[in-house]
């Protein structure tokens, strides 16, 4: 499976990184592919280590004024003109999104793709894995939007909040069928 991460390339406290370095690990140990940004810094370089070192695969989506910051050691590495080609890319290289820590680009990424969703543009899976609680307050803003009527479907069908690696890839595997 090509599994999309949205993710900070800033350096990070470990209790983001040792939780981001364990679900690289069961990406790469489960044979599936990360697409990510690209970069070979900050959290975005904790999460491609882990994956490459247990086997899995590197698919890197850079943007122009982002380029000189790629991973030269990536399997595939796209860069695209702008950040709107780059996520348009990351998602057509996926089959399936997480959205870990990190700041507004983190979170204009999972938006617009949330945003798709709820048009029925994509029916990728999409789960935030809410280390360390970040997403606490963003995942009770989702259930006041769903409660108060602001989303077209349930939030269920939107997205999935995982507490840990090993739920986030075991909902993501059931997803997309994998046993």
């Amino acid at each position: 499976m090509n599994i999309c991460v949205f993710l900070s390339a800033a350096d990070l406290d470990e209790r983001y990184t040792r939780p981001a370095r364990e679900f690289a690990e069961l990406l790469g140990k489960g044979g599936h592919t990360l697409v990510w940004g690209g970069s070979d810094v900050g959290l975005m370089k904790v999460v491609a280590d882990g994956v490459q070192e247990t086997g899995g695969r590197l698919v890197g989506v850079s943007v122009e004024f982002l380029a000189y910051k790629a991973r030269p050691e990536a399997d595939e590495m796209v860069t695209a003109k702008d950040l709107a080609e780059r996520k348009a890319l990351l998602l057509a290289k996926s089959d399936a999104i997480v959205v870990m820590v990190g700041g507004t680009g983190t979170l204009d990424e999972a938006t617009e793709v949330l945003e798709l969703k709820k048009h029925g543009k994509t029916d990728k899976p999409v789960v935030v894995l809410n280390t360390a609680g970040f997403y606490d307050g963003l995942k009770e803003q989702f259930r006041r939007m769903d409660e108060e009527g602001f989303l077209p479907l349930p939030l269920t069908d939107l997205v999935f909040f995982a507490e840990d690696g090993v739920s986030a890839l075991a909902y993501l595997e059931a997803s997309v069928g994998i046993q």
